[in-house]
């Protein structure tokens, strides 16, 4: 019997990548969008439900749907998520509640509609598409780093408490890939006047030379791939350039002061 997988966020970027991979692989891929009705659909290899994350009746009646079509639903991918750049200080509340909503409990909405029906089938996997940014705190990211690092940390806690349902949920961060995040992404005013405008500029400089050098989302498919049909699976997977992935490892190892200056360095503060 073939999975059945669900793809938040699958109508581009790196959602869309890992459904046409895993149809290309004989999987049911279900994925989402906000506004499917605006996409050709032509260009999808995967069925696109309607769907806004941040709308938990809308959760349980997109689960809903994928079950009276296909009786069972074996895989979820909290993929959907949105970017953030800005001073702290200078980002509104609106916009930092907002990336909550979507990024952190987005995810959760899906779990929450999911869980009920992996626990009556004693089985299902959870993958949540974190970031190495959350990881460590990055200058004028903060509020992106803190979004993703929450899921994260919320996922080690469920990982327990689902230990013996036969539920398995893992978490995947993904470094710097080609997508179209930046094009969504709320970006805080780059204000002359501001103390953070010099830097605020300088660092946004630096993120957008990264995106241009930056991996095939493809890549994520395969990854996806090989976490599903893995026998043993992690917590925790990376997926990225070597050195954005070092770079987790680094963070536990030097001392905050010392990292921190790397950082500083690489973004050229």
């Amino acid at each position: 019997m073939s999975k059945v997988v669900l793809i938040t966020g699958g109508s581009s970027g790196i959602g869309k990548a890992i459904g046409e991979h895993l149809a290309s692989q004989g999987y049911i891929v279900y994925g989402t969008s906000r506004n499917p009705d605006r996409i050709q659909k032509t260009d999808f290899k995967f069925n696109l439900l309607k769907l806004d994350v941040t709308d938990p009746e809308n959760a349980v009646s997109c689960i809903s749907e994928v079950i009276e079509r296909e009786g069972h639903i074996d895989v979820l991918v909290n993929n959907a998520g949105v970017g953030i750049t800005g001073p702290v200080e200078e980002t509104p509340d609106t916009e930092i509640r907002k990336a909550f909503d979507t990024n952190f409990y987005g995810p959760i909405n899906l779990m929450k509609a999911v869980l009920p029906h992996m626990r009556k089938q004693r089985s299902g996997l959870i993958i949540n598409i974190t970031s190495i940014a959350g990881y460590m705190g990055l200058p004028y990211r903060g509020v992106y780093c803190a979004t993703k690092g929450a899921l994260a940390l919320v996922a080690e806690s469920m990982q327990m408490e689902l230990y013996r349902m036969g539920i398995e949920i893992c978490n995947l961060a993904p470094g710097d890939f080609n997508t179209n995040i930046a094009s969504g992404r709320y970006h805080a005013p780059i204000l002359e006047a501001s103390d953070y405008g010099e830097n605020y500029a300088r660092v946004m400089n630096v993120i957008n030379e990264q995106m241009q050098d930056s991996s095939d989302p493809a890549l994520i498919g395969k990854k996806v791939q090989r976490i599903i049909e893995s026998k043993n699976k992690k917590l925790h997977y990376k997926a990225g350039a070597f050195m954005e992935k070092v770079s987790v490892k680094l963070k536990q190892l030097l001392p905050d002061k010392v990292f921190n200056k790397l950082l500083l360095n690489h973004y050229k503060l």
